[in-house]
Formats: C-alpha cells, structure tokens, sequence
C-alpha cells in the first residue's frame, strides 16, 4: 500500500506543479518581458549616467493592478540601486522585496534563487520633476516557479529527513539502553503480566510475557502523557521484538497493524503543541481543547482498533465478513458500549469536579516528572536486581544507534514525496476536490487544509494552524476547531514509515487503511464536538 501511496504523492505533485507552470507561462502571469510604468525618484541627485545611484521606484497600485490583474490597494515604494548600461541605453535595477511589497513580487523574487531580490531594467521616458522620471521597468524572466520549489523541498525534505534520524541517536541510545536494564531485570516482564488482560485483547498473537508487550505499553503511556521524545524509542523497539517472531519477514502481523493504528490515532491527555501555540497567539483559554481533543483522539483510537481488527479477518482464506460479524456483534456492542460509557464518565464525572486548569498542571506536572522518575526507577530496580547497570546500559544504547541509522533510507522517501505533494501545488487541489464533500457535513473551506496535512506533516500543519489562528483568531470556531484536530490526529505517514522502515517492512497490510481510518474519525469527532459545544 505505501508503494502506492508513495508514488501517488509524487505524481500528482509533480503533475501538478507541471501543469500550473504550464499554465502560468501560456498566460504570462508574470508578464515576462512586458514593461510597467513606473516612477523613479533618485535620492541624492539627478539622473547620472557615469555612477550608481540610490533611487526610489514608485508604482501606483492602479497600474499594477491593471498590469498584473491581482488585487494591490496600496501604491509601491521600494528602494532600489540603479547602474547605467551603455550599449542598451538603460539602467539596471536591482532591489529586495520588503514586507509590504506584493504577495506576487514575493513569489517572484523567491523563484530567483537570491532569496528576496529581484532584478531588471529601467528605460527612463520623461522627467516629471528635479528628481523624477517617469519610465517603463521590465523585471526578469519568470518561469517554472512550481517545479523549481518542488525541486527545492526534495531536497530540503531529504537533509530534514537525515537530521530526524540522527537527532534520534541519543534519545534511542537513551531508552534503549534503560529499557536494556528493565528487561534484564525483569521489569518488563512485571508491566506485561499486569496489562496482560487488555494486551491480550489487543494482540492475541504475541506471548503476554514476550519483551514486545512492555515497549508497546511505554510506548502508548507515554504518547498519552505527551512525551514523543519517549515514545518513539519505545515504539521502535516494540516494532523490533514483534518483528523477531514474525513469521513472514518483510510483512507486517496483525500485532503491528493494531500497534500502529493506536499510534497514528495519536491518543493525548495533554495536546501540549497546540495548547502552547493557542497560549502564544493570546487565547483567553488555551486549554479548552483538552476534552475536545481527547474526545477527538478518543474516536480516532477507537475506529483505528476496530479498522485493524476487521480488516485482518480479511487476510484469512475463505473469510465471510457476514459470520464474522455475526459471532461477534455481542463483543462490539459492549466494546463501544463500553468505550461510551467510559466518554462520559470522563467528561461529565471527572471534569465536573476537577476544572479543566486543575487538570492540565496535574497532568503537566507528571509529564514533567515522568522521565526522570522512569530513569531512576529502572535504574534502582535493576540494581536491586543486579544487574551489571552500564554494561548493560551500554549494550541496549548500541542497538538505539543501529535503529537510527536503518530508519533514514525510508524516512528520505515519504518525506521528500510529502515535500513534493505540497510544494507541487497537489494539497490546493485536493481542497478544490473535496470542497463540496466536506460543506456538506459542515465542515469550514478554511479547516480542510489542516485534516489533509495532518496525516501527512507535523509541521506542515502546524504552520496552516498557526496561521488560520492568527487570522481567526484562537478562541474562535476554526481556531478552536483546528487546534481540536491537531490534538485528536498524528502524523500517520511519517509514524508508518518511520516504524516500518526500522524493521524493513515492505507489505504493510492493512496498517494504512486503519490508519487513515482513524485519522477521518479523529478529524470528524473533533467537528462534532467543537460544533456541539461552540457551533
């Protein structure tokens, strides 16, 4: 499936790009080669043809809006340096867009590969003034903008790729090389038996007591408690030992799918990125969304379990969904009955009597102390244990480097085709596509961007979330709804491929469609919610 998906993402970013850069240049949207009317007032003297010269140009927002046919309501000053070319009988300008310049002079000057400058020739026509010449400005070829941003966010995308794997180094010589001790002196062991009755549900193939189980367990608790710097060595250790009793190397178990589909439903207590970012932008209650969010990753958990439940009977020969499900509805009735029961004692017991302030520093404050208290108490129980600590230590942080260095090959490919599919122009037209779908459930045109990245970049939608807050306002209902779905999603292909890629995982299965699954369940529940208690 992520052969698909991966080649999916770079043809329509690609095609895309292609196709708009196409378009930009049988329309000339850049109007390459034709001259604008513009003033130039030199700052110290007259017009000189001997020396450079410091001059303003000066466009009325009617001609550049008449030029380029985009909206423009304020006349353009910008500063720029004049050198006099005597076989063309012009001057040569060259100047740097500024904040207030126009969005499309922005987008020009960063297609030139000199960051803000742009560059072009003047034909002086008349002088107006001492100082004045009225003039034609004809700026610099402008082509295939699309293309060359995607050519820049390929590799941009493969550097950012390198610098995950190896900011990881420390933090999985770190874990690993604890979780080593807690194994040794059966720790580990301990965590499994006493969560064996859910693991056994979860994962009916993988032993209770198997060293699979309690990197799983840390690996949720600490995505619950928003810890990812945790989180991630525990996963990539529990992908390892699942794989060591996988059967078909090469091909995820049915263990692996659900492990993933938890983790892409990003289960939070405390959505610390965007509570920080609403805190930031001024919000008068920056955690309100923690019961929304929870609500939302709650139905994200929930459909991504379920998906990955179903969908692994699919695999089995001669399976009939019908009997399945008829030997079954009793289970999923008091599965669901059950989960919704567990909903509202959440939010109508405990959050009446614990204000939402009281049990964000609560929880902050166990996340804080969680680390170090995991450390110490690994540490002290493998001492009690005997266990040869740093000899020990050591062994497990060997293997965290190894597993850092195997994930970059497959961290490279979904992030440089991701990096593709926005640069390309791709993500704006699949909001195009799916516009009419989502106004129907009513869904906001302004929030879509943000579900479609989610699952695809952390920061790629955290830079639509922060600027729809920005614009909205964060105590508003898209500001309010976008930081709901930050905190009820995860970054479902990354999350894959990174996990995958540690055991090298080429036939996924199932994981993706669960995945998915739980990222439209999580982005739908957060619409609900925030539509039923601030519509």
């Amino acid at each position: 499936m992520l052969n698909y998906i991966w080649l999916s993402l770079l043809l329509l970013g690609i095609g895309t790009a292609l196709t708009i850069d196409v378009i930009d240049k049988t329309s000339n949207k850049y109007r390459n080669g034709k001259p604008i009317e513009i003033v130039v007032e030199t700052l110290t003297d007259s017009l000189t043809f001997n020396k450079s010269l410091q001059a303003d140009l000066k466009v009325s927002s009617v001609n550049f809006q008449k030029f380029y046919g985009t909206s423009q309501k304020e006349d353009i000053s910008i500063k720029s340096k004049l050198t006099y070319n005597k076989d063309e009988k012009c001057f040569i300008t060259f100047f740097e867009v500024e904040e207030n310049s126009p969005d499309l002079w922005k987008e020009m000057a960063a297609s030139t590969g000199r960051e803000k400058d742009l560059s072009g020739i003047i034909f002086i026509k008349s002088r107006i003034d001492l100082n004045k010449y009225k003039a034609d400005l004809i700026l610099e070829e402008i082509s295939f903008i699309k293309m060359k941003d995607v050519t820049n966010a390929a590799i941009d995308y493969a550097g950012t790729a390198v610098k995950i794997a190896i900011g990881l180094i420390g933090i999985m010589a770190l874990w690993l090389g604890i979780m080593k001790i807690a194994e040794q002196g059966g720790l580990i062991t301990i965590i499994a038996n006493a969560v064996k009755p859910i693991t056994k549900f979860l994962f009916p193939d993988v032993p209770h007591d198997h060293p699979a189980v309690g990197s799983m367990i840390m690996n949720i608790s600490a995505n619950m408690l928003g810890l990812g710097n945790a989180a991630t060595p525990f996963g990539l250790k529990a992908m390892e030992e699942l794989d060591s009793i996988n059967p078909e190397k090469g091909t995820s178990t049915n263990a692996m799918c659900t492990f993933l589909a938890i983790n892409t439903a990003g289960l939070t207590i405390i959505p610390a990125t965007a509570i920080a970012i609403r805190a930031a932008a001024g919000s008068t209650d920056p955690a309100v969304i923690i019961g929304t969010s929870f609500f939302g990753a709650t139905c994200a958990t929930l459909t991504g379990i379920t998906a990955a439940k179903i969908l692994e009977k699919f695999s089995i020969p001669n399976f009939s969904f019908s009997n399945w499900f008829k030997m079954n509805i009793k289970f999923l009735i008091k599965f669901f009955f059950s989960a919704a029961l567990l909903l509202g004692i959440i939010f109508s017991g405990i959050l009446s009597f614990v204000s939402a302030d009281v049990l964000k520093t609560t929880i902050q404050a166990i996340s804080t102390l969680a680390i170090p208290l995991i450390i110490i108490s690994f540490v002290l129980f493998g001492a009690i244990k005997k266990v040869k600590l740093y000899e020990v230590f050591v062994e497990g942080a060997k293997e965290g480097f190894n597993v850092a260095v195997r994930i970059i090959p497959y961290l490279v490919a979904m992030l440089v085709a991701i990096g593709i599919f926005r640069a390309g122009g791709a993500m704006d037209f699949l909001v195009f596509i799916l516009s009419p779908l989502t106004n129907l459930i009513g869904m906001p045109a302004e929030a879509l961007p943000m579900a479609l990245m989610r699952p695809l970049s952390g920061s790629g939608s955290l830079g639509i979330m922060s600027e729809i807050i920005t614009v909205h306002g964060p105590d508003s209902f898209l500001g309010i709804l976008v930081s709901t779905i930050m905190g009820s999603t995860e970054t479902t292909f990354y999350v894959l491929a990174l996990y995958f890629g540690t055991v090298n995982i080429k036939k996924t299965r199932h994981a993706v469609a669960a995945g998915v699954m739980a990222d439209i369940a999580g982005v739908l529940g957060a619409l609900f919610i925030v539509k039923l208690l601030f519509g």
